[in-house]
């Protein structure tokens, strides 16, 4: 580090810090129209004052909740420290949700005051007010739409910053006296689980425990204030409020918007991030889209692609490890990194990444392997929002495609006997919204907290997240089932957006596909096969066998090791439409929700097990076709090998 990370106890505190020590350098960066606009930390401190004050006289107190409902934007990140100067808990939610998923949160935090984006989240809102009286007030940041509403409870962004500057004059000294109040045992924020195995729950925090994983990740991998990073992920998901929100606040670095969701891919090629969080679906999209390119060029090209990517997945990793490789490897690596690597970096807006990490769900290993071998260092890292995200970090050198890395500091982690990951750490939750119950369950009488994750740890104590226990099963001949293993496998095709494996109490395993539209639709225009949209594309025999190629390929690999040989997937079927969050098929973070896609498709699943030809799927029943994939023998398969 440059210099040591201040020891301030609150987030408010640390604003303050920044402002008097690096007042003139950026703090935040948004892209509108076409501009990058720039705050710096001093701007950024005065504008939570003012805001803080205005919120303050609209009734937000020490401990009352503000829901903030919107993408990363600057205003809303003033708003939201705002609220922590305050001793207010903040409550980020997820921007697409529906209104009637977001009433439940609402409720259960009593939630006073909310900060909506924009005219969309405003008519959620404004259509939950008779069953949430408790809402006081609605800051709304984008006027457009907003003109002739007429609500006691609306303000906009800019007259409430106007509001408070009218008060303050532009001192720090109201900051200053509120952020003196608090301390890091107050609660900071409720995060609310994603809801993969069961219904959602509040994740009380508090200033201390993020703080201490932000500054256990920072103290890491020697982040300092010349950092860069684009946060453009939700802020409700633990994972941006760490990176997006606590380690900038910790760290000093600066932060970048992107403009839209649309122009996300070429914006981080022009900010060029040295820091990068990712979950596992950017980074598959990120390697289709290159996937999809290269099968579109011309055969030298697509020759001299595998041929150098070959090279690199060899190479890369040792490289980037610090290991030595063959000179003549590491030549054609140089090379390589001209024509390939370096303008593949480049093009994704990676080329100045100095570390990148994968988080929220199981990364494929070809996946990992891939942005190793062009150069980037991309590092898994596994936390729940219970443990304030950083609970296991890999480290340089010692980057292995299926583990997670040791313990980060200040965490401890044991086994159960079931094989149940239990963390123990200064990073832990306070306690579950409402539900004491609950907690007592998730946490064992000695301070362990249960993750509901099944693993093992390595003899270098790396640790092995398997899948969650509820998951895991065991096929009729008693072999081990984890389908998440599976599932990541055959999301490496460039083909499979989705997939849902199962197995467990059955003689052998079966797969439903979830195409990806752009991916399949393009390898289909390219053979000259028509369809009018994505059921039609997904019922053709060509994509069947498309995909049955791919399954194939997995299940070469499952039979070159006797103990996954058995989970050769036997038979499949390709949906007839995308696994989607608005239908409870994903969660908001594009995670599966395995129990509500078993209970869907349970005719089809049914079919495919019982030898049928096609299953049901929906009211009234469209029957799916099912096809039979490409087994292996494991004993050719190794001998192969």
């Amino acid at each position: 580090m440059s210099a040591a990370l201040p020891a301030a106890d609150t987030f408010p505190k640390l604003l303050l810090h920044h402002a008097r020590q690096r007042g003139s350098s950026p703090a935040t960066r948004e892209k509108s129209r076409g501009i990058w606009r720039t705050l710096t930390w001093r701007e950024l401190a005065d504008d939570v004052a003012a805001v803080a004050a205005a919120l303050s006289a609209r009734g937000l107190h020490r401990g009352a909740r503000m829901a903030f409902i919107g993408d990363n934007r600057p205003r809303l990140h003033v708003t939201m420290c705002a609220a922590h100067a305050l001793g207010a808990v903040v409550v980020p939610l997820f921007q697409d949700a529906t209104a009637e998923e977001l009433l439940t949160p609402l409720r259960d935090a009593g939630v006073t005051h909310v900060f909506a984006e924009d005219q969309e989240q405003v008519d959620k809102i404004l259509a939950l007010l008779p069953r949430c009286p408790a809402i006081v007030s609605i800051v709304h940041d984008k006027d457009r739409g907003m003109r002739h509403y007429q609500r006691p409870q609306l303000v906009g962004y800019a007259a409430l910053l106007g509001e408070g500057r009218a008060v303050t004059k532009g001192a720090l000294d109201f900051l200053e006296a509120e952020a003196a109040r608090g301390s890091g045992t107050d609660e900071a924020s409720i995060i609310f689980t994603p809801g993969a195995t069961g219904p959602s729950k509040g994740v009380v925090l508090t200033h201390a425990a993020l703080i201490d994983r932000a500054r256990a990740a920072a103290e890491m991998d020697g982040l300092t204030d010349a950092d860069l990073a684009l946060v453009y992920l939700p802020p409700a998901w633990i994972g941006q409020s760490l990176f997006g929100y606590a380690q900038p606040l910790l760290v000093g670095y600066c932060i970048c918007c992107p403009e839209s969701t649309e122009t996300m891919y070429s914006d981080i090629r022009e900010i060029g991030p040295t820091y990068f969080l990712a979950p596992p679906s950017v980074l598959d999209a990120m390697l289709k889209r290159v996937s999809s390119r290269m099968e579109g060029a011309g055969g030298l090209k697509r020759l001299i692609y595998r041929q150098c990517m070959s090279l690199a997945r060899y190479a890369g990793p040792r490289l980037l490890s610090g290991e030595r490789v063959i000179i003549g490897s590491g030549l054609a690596y140089g090379l390589g990194g001209l024509l390939i690597y370096g303008p593949l970096r480049d093009v994704l807006g990676l080329s100045r990444v100095r570390v990148a990490y994968s988080a929220g769900d199981a990364i494929s290993p070809e996946v990992l392997t891939f942005f190793r071998a062009i150069g980037v260092n991309l590092k898994q890292l596994y936390g729940t929002a219970e443990t304030g995200f950083f609970v296991a970090m890999q480290r340089d050198g010692a980057v292995r495609p299926d583990t997670v890395g040791p313990a980060a500091r200040g965490v401890e982690l044991r086994l159960a006997t079931d094989r149940e990951i239990q963390v123990r750490s200064t990073g832990l939750f306070k306690k579950y919204l409402g539900d004491p119950e609950a907690t007592a369950r998730a946490v064992t009488g000695d301070g362990w907290f249960r993750t509901g994750d099944a693993g093992r740890l390595t003899d270098d104590g790396q640790l092995l997240v398997l899948d969650r226990i509820k998951n895991i099963g065991t096929l009729a001949d008693g072999t081990t089932f984890a389908p998440q293993a599976i599932e990541n496998l055959l999301k490496s095709s460039p083909y499979i957006r989705q997939a849902v494996a199962f197995g467990t109490g059955r003689g052998w395993v079966c797969a439903l596909i979830d195409i990806d539209t752009a991916a399949v639709g393009s390898w289909a225009n390219k053979q000259a096969i028509s369809y009018t949209g994505h059921a039609d594309l997904a019922s053709r025999a060509e994509v069947y066998r498309l995909v049955g190629e791919a399954i194939g390929k997995v299940n070469a690999g499952l039979a070159r090791d006797v103990a996954t040989a058995a989970m050769q997937i036997r038979r499949f079927a390709i949906l007839p439409k995308e696994l989607d969050s608005d239908d409870g098929e994903l969660t908001r973070m594009r995670t599966l929700r395995r129990d509500a896609v078993a209970e869907r498709y349970r005719g089809l699943v049914d079919a495919i097990y019982q030898g049928a030809s096609a299953g049901p799927v929906g009211l009234p029943a469209l029957q799916i076709r099912i096809e039979d994939a490409k087994p292996h023998s494991p004993a050719t398969m190794r001998s192969a090998a």
